[in-house]
This record gives C-alpha cells, structure tokens and sequence, in this order.
C-alpha cells in the first residue's frame, strides 16, 4: 500500500506510561523501513523528551488513540511542533491475539502512515475552556436537581406533601415553610400562611400537606440539603458569569440560535462550546447530526436492516439538545417544531420524536450558523400545506370515528 506519510509515529498512552513508535525509511534499501519503540513515562519532562525525539526523527505525522482522558496531555504539548490527529478507538482496532501496547502503537503507526485514519475534531484553546465551563455547569445543575429530590425524599419520610401542592418547594414560599419547619414550627395552620402570592388561595391544602411529623432528625437533614443546594446555586452563578464573559465573542451566535424555539441561552451557549461555532468543520447538516449522535444508525446485512439505534455522540450536546426539543415539543401546532413532535408520535413513539426533533434543531443551527441569518419557523401548518390532501385524509378518518361524515368544499375569494 502506497504510504503518504514516511516518517510517521503513534502514541499508545495509559495512566502511568506511554509507548511510542516511530516508522521511517530504513537505510537498508529503497522499500525497507525501520521502527523504533520507546517507553516513556506521562510526566510533562518525559512528554518533552518524547517531543523532542519525534521532532529529530523529523515525523510529519503523530496519531494518538482517544483513550479516557489521559491523551489530552500529550496532544496538548505536541500540538505546537507537530501535526498530531487524534483518533476514535473504534476506527483503529488492532488485530485478534495480538492485544498489547507494544502492538497497539505499531499499529497504529502503520495504519497512520497509510492515511487509513480519519481524525477526531479536537476544538482550540479557547473552546476547550469553553467546554470546561459549560460541561460543568451542566454537572453541577444536575447534582443540583439530585439534592433537591433528596430533600423531597425526606419530607416525604416525615408524612410533608408540600411537593403535591407547591409545583416549586424551593420557590419563596416553600422556603419560607421548610426555615419554619427547621427552625422547629409544627402548627401547619401557621406554616400555611407564610404562603405567598400565587400560593394563597391554596392554603387549605397546604394546612393538610404540612401536617406529618417532622422531628429534630428530619430537621437536621433538611438544614444541610439547602445548604448544600444554596453552595450548588452560587457555584452555578459563578460559572454563568465566567461563561457569558468568555462568550462574548460569540454574542451574535447565541443570539441567533436563541431565536430557534426550545433554545434558550443555556442550550446556545453548549451548542457553541462543544461544535466551537464554526460549521465549516462539518460538510453537512447530516455529518455534524451524525457526530453529535441525534441520527439513526444504519446496520444491513444480507438486505435486512438489523438496527438504526443512534450512535454515541457528544453526551453533552445530546443533553442540551434533547432539554431544547422537549421544550420545542411543548409548542404543539404553534410551530415547525412542536407540528413535527406530534405528526411523529404516533409512529415512532416519544423518545423517537424527540430524537427527530432534536435532529431537525440541530440542522437548523448548521445551516443559520453557516449562512448567518436568523431561523424561519415554517409554522405549525407546514406539513398540512405540503400534503393538503394527506390533511383531509386525516380530518375524514377522525369525522368517521365520531360517526359523521365531511365534505369539503373550496372557499371562492369575494
């Protein structure tokens, strides 16, 4: 096989050590080839050494194998001085009975040096920072929503139902029922009426959902769940602050992304962070779906189609996807959007819908970050105005259903 890269080097890293192969010309004669392989240790001294010895071989190409995240290191350090591509381990499976280090990184310095590797999108400095932020507000935000269910969990062990009657137990009046509670009042009349606004006509049922038997224990544990959640809620803030400075850049992104129904500011700022707001690095629509993982996979042996489950994407756009299409989905036939939800439920089911959905704003935001403009909802009459006999089809279906029958007739313009 034709070989576009003579000097060529791979990098098999683990936690403690690493091995490094480097394959070049050999002296010997015109077709022969040489290889070397090294272990080094994953200190940033030894790092440097391995840089510096790839740098005399004069390697015009390093592969690195995505495993865990002990590669961030070295390609990190390498970047620089060395054209380095990070490979997805399921494209560079070694061969059966030959499992070890040694071989792992001859082999990929063979398949490197073929061009038979397809590079994994490793954003800049800046995206990368970026995604930290955003990655762990979305950590943090879920640990959030874990410690306020434990807190129900525990109201609900001391007979409270406030969560039957206050959508929000957090909410201001919540809070000012659970300091009480804490603080060691068990009148639930009086607890009751430290309800406000919206809270006060539902009094009566709070009286009856305040009466249980918190005790000292219940208290104690209670006290430290909100402390736990107001530090979880600073944190959080803290972030935010720190992610809208260094979104700045990106201003007018967000703000076009924001105007795609279910997308809030959150949802723009991670679909930013983790496709880095260039879409030039994706083809397609189709390819950017696929990297993220919201399209259906294609699995046919034999003519039969065996499987089309989603592959593994980014998990922390998935999420954020999948909170922006569930919002989408809430619109119903006000938008594009919501008449898709429900044109695809009845045959796919819901999580399929929004795996469709999530799709569909993923697309969009490809093509609005690439033609810079601004989304055009095509109304939730779209699929109506694309089948109009489709449509009537349906409407006649659903009349009959009742026991009656439809006619149609056109309306003539006055």
């Amino acid at each position: 096989m034709e070989l576009l890269h003579e000097r060529c080097a791979a990098l098999d890293i683990g936690k403690k050590d690493l091995k490094a192969c480097v394959r070049a010309p050999s002296p010997k004669g015109k077709r022969s080839r040489r290889q070397e392989i090294r272990t080094y240790a994953t200190t940033t001294n030894a790092l440097l050494e391995v840089r510096d010895w790839l740098v005399a071989e004069r390697v015009t190409l390093v592969v690195l194998e995505a495993t865990g995240d002990y590669w961030r290191g070295a390609f990190y350090l390498l970047e620089d001085d060395l054209n380095v591509i990070l490979v997805n381990a399921a494209h560079a499976k070694g061969l059966p009975g030959r499992k070890t280090d040694v071989c792992d990184a001859s082999w990929l310095c063979q398949l490197g040096e073929c061009g038979l590797l397809r590079a994994s999108f490793v954003p800049p400095e800046p995206i990368r920072q970026l995604r930290d932020l955003t990655r762990y507000r979305t950590t943090l935000t879920a640990e959030r929503t874990r410690e306020a269910q434990r807190l129900e969990k525990e109201l609900e062990d001391a007979g409270i139902k406030l969560s039957s009657v206050a959508t929000d137990i957090l909410g201001v009046s919540g809070r000012a029922m659970l300091a009480a509670l804490i603080a060691g009042e068990d009148d639930a009349v009086a607890l009751a009426e430290l309800a406000k606004g919206r809270m006060r006509p539902k009094i009566p049922q709070l009286v009856q959902a305040l009466t249980g038997n918190f005790g000292a224990h219940h208290a104690f544990l209670c006290r430290l769940h909100l402390e736990r959640i107001d530090q979880l809620s600073a944190t959080i803030g803290e972030l935010s602050a720190r992610i809208e400075e260094q979104m700045r850049p990106f201003s007018h992104k967000l703000d076009q992304l924001q105007t795609i129904p279910g997308v809030a500011r959150a949802v723009a700022e991670v679909i930013v962070a983790e496709t880095g707001g260039d879409m030039s690095r994706f083809p397609s629509p189709g390819h950017l779906a696929s990297w993220a993982g919201v399209c259906p996979g294609h699995h046919e042996s034999a003519g039969k189609r065996k499987s089309g489950k989603t592959r593994h994407g980014d998990r922390w756009l998935c999420g954020a996807l999948g909170t922006a299409a569930m919002a989408a989905a809430r619109t119903r036939d006000t938008t594009y959007l919501g008449a898709r939800y429900r044109r695809l439920v009845p045959r796919l089911g819901k999580k399929k819908a929004i795996v469709a959905v999530e799709h569909s704003i993923l697309t969009a935001a490809w093509h609005m970050l690439t033609d810079d403009v601004d989304y055009h909802d095509l109304g939730g009459d779209y699929f109506a105005r694309l089948d109009p006999e489709r449509a009537m089809r349906r409407i006649v279906r659903q009349a009959n259903a009742l026991g009656y029958t439809v006619r149609f007739d056109p309306i003539h313009a006055a």
